[in-house]
């Protein structure tokens, strides 16, 4: 960071965590006794596809290497404003490895030069009342927030914000509550 950076007010960039992902598990078990939230098993990797060959190329190795365990076969799809999911999912529910998945994703993405192109990941959860709950993991700021849609384009702010106040000390939590971004219809969700 220079001189005019500092002047201007301008910082760096925070360099995201990949391996803060590791910690759902954990913060899982605090959902599960607390909420009797349970992991689905299901997660996704959301990034902006450039075109080009270089990255197809990375595509499918991703997707090779996620394919090779035997489990369910990862799925591609496309939201509606162009961004890219990979999702992973497990059966029986397997949350370290959806957890292991989506490091894989995350890492060679980055290796490639891809990190940029990066949005976020998420690891979806169910309620005793059928609630959806999902973690996301912002990768630009290396933060996660909990994200609780309702049905339509409703959120339960409440269930987000007791989400966040159990699992302060467990998870790097994202305090800026304006980046707590909706992620309607998210695949994987």
């Amino acid at each position: 960071m220079g001189f005019m950076d500092a002047v201007l007010g301008r910082r760096k960039p925070v360099r995201p965590n990949l391996d803060a992902l590791f910690a759902l598990p954990s913060a899982a078990l605090t959902l599960q006794a607390s909420l009797d939230m349970q992991p689905t098993g299901r997660g996704s990797v959301a990034f902006r596809a450039p075109e080009g060959r270089a990255f197809a190329d990375v595509e499918a190795e991703v997707r090779q290497l996620l394919d090779a365990d035997g489990g369910p076969p990862v799925e591609v799809a496309t939201d509606d404003f162009g961004f890219t999911w990979l999702v992973v999912r497990t059966e029986p529910v397997d949350l370290p490895a959806v957890v292991t998945d989506l490091h894989a994703v995350n890492t060679t993405l980055v290796e490639a030069g891809f990190g940029p192109q990066l949005l976020c990941s998420q690891a979806s959860f169910t309620g005793p009342d059928a609630g959806t709950l999902a973690l996301v993991y912002l990768y630009k700021r290396g933060t996660f927030y909990p994200f609780a849609p309702t049905g339509g384009e409703q959120r339960d702010n409440i269930l987000e914000l007791r989400v966040r106040d159990l699992l302060a000390g467990e998870l790097p939590l994202e305090q800026d509550l304006s980046r707590w971004f909706a992620i309607w219809g998210a695949p994987g969700l």
